[in-house]
């Protein structure tokens, strides 16, 4: 059976294929299309495929109403750090430009119908839609009618909820992901909940799975990967001394580089079964222990735990565990000491000639 992936650009996303990590600039820049760019070069520098930003449209997101609502992990109203923090339309292409010129994907998450129009007609290849637009059924409905991959996170969000925007998506043949995530800023690592993916996996047999993580550090995101996770979403900074609404729980280059090769090497290391591989014979040569002869053994005497016992390498024919079959048996030869047995060299006969 085939498993679920998604296609963008010339990217196939699935548990077949090595996770796609997206390193999320996301705000962190400030407005400061400046650092933008030097996020974007840094994570290239560590071998990132995919940066994903935001896009801010404020008069068409929010209402003033929102100038009296400040977030749980900052200082200001949400309207203000968002108002602060847009790029421009043109700071968008510019950006995206400088993406796509080293090989990456572009990813831009937009929070209103203004944004997801500005990003359709820059030509992004896919959409990622954050967890407080889940259930916001008339953008996804609105974003899924341009016809390109979408990626949705699901905090905040029940089961039934998200099956509503996965019957949307469906509905209209959009290749999607769902990516589990906690809306915790940071989520303690006993709330990121990786079992979720277990039941996302059920309800949703035809998505792409993934974690989008608030926890510190890099561990749950590789500890996703044996439960199915294709997408690996972090927060990412150039530096973590820098102010930024969602700095203190991104990681840096150092890390970034980090999860890209631990995510490699974890999917590279799942599935298999428990057997011996050809190449492990080179060790077993060496390792294995075999029955050999402790004392000299004329012809005729009587095998035992006296004169037999169980030494490297393991080239000889009687391995080690056949030992007890051994005992009890008589040489059909004379033996010199610290030679390694042959089941010729033995006979349940006594005296055989």
């Amino acid at each position: 059976m085939v498993k679920p992936f998604i296609k963008i650009g010339d990217r196939k996303i699935g548990e077949e294929f090595s996770p796609l990590v997206i390193a999320e600039i996301g705000i962190n820049h400030e407005g400061n299309i400046a650092k933008a760019k030097r996020m974007i070069l840094d994570a290239y520098h560590v071998g990132a495929e995919c940066v994903k930003f935001q896009s801010h449209v404020v008069e068409d997101e929010m209402i003033p109403e929102a100038r009296k609502v400040i977030p749980g992990n900052a200082k200001e109203s949400i309207y203000d750090i968002m108002e602060r923090c847009a790029l421009t339309q043109e700071e968008e292409i510019e950006t995206k430009r400088l993406v796509e010129s080293l090989g990456m994907i572009y990813l831009c998450t937009p929070f209103s119908r203004a944004a997801a129009d500005r990003l359709h007609e820059m030509g992004v290849s896919a959409f990622k839609i954050g967890s407080g637009e889940c259930n916001s059924y008339p953008l996804i409905k609105h974003i899924a009618s341009f016809k390109k991959p979408i990626i949705l996170s699901t905090g905040m969000n029940s089961l039934d909820n998200v099956s509503k925007s996965v019957k949307i998506l469906e509905e209209n043949d959009i290749q999607y992901a769902l990516l589990h995530c906690t809306s915790m800023y940071p989520t303690p690592y006993n709330k990121v909940r990786l079992g979720a993916l277990n039941d996302m996996r059920e309800k949703f047999p035809n998505a792409v799975l993934g974690l989008s993580d608030h926890s510190l550090g890099i561990y749950t995101c590789l500890g996703a990967i044996p439960f199915g996770a294709s997408i690996l979403e972090k927060h990412f900074t150039s530096d973590r001394r820098w102010p930024g609404p969602d700095v203190p729980i991104s990681v840096d280059p150092t890390e970034l580089e980090e999860l890209i090769k631990g995510s490699r090497a974890i999917h590279e290391a799942l599935g298999g079964k428990k057997e011996i591989l050809p190449e492990e014979q080179v060790t077993i040569d060496f390792a294995y222990s075999c029955v050999v002869s402790t004392a000299y053994i004329p012809r005729g005497e009587l095998f035992s735990m006296d004169n037999l016992w169980v030494k490297r390498p393991g080239t000889g024919e009687i391995k080690a565990e056949s030992l007890d079959e051994v005992i009890g048996r008589y040489a059909t030869r004379d033996i010199e000491k610290d030679t390694q047995l042959k089941w010729g060299d033995t006979t349940s006969e006594k005296y055989a000639s």
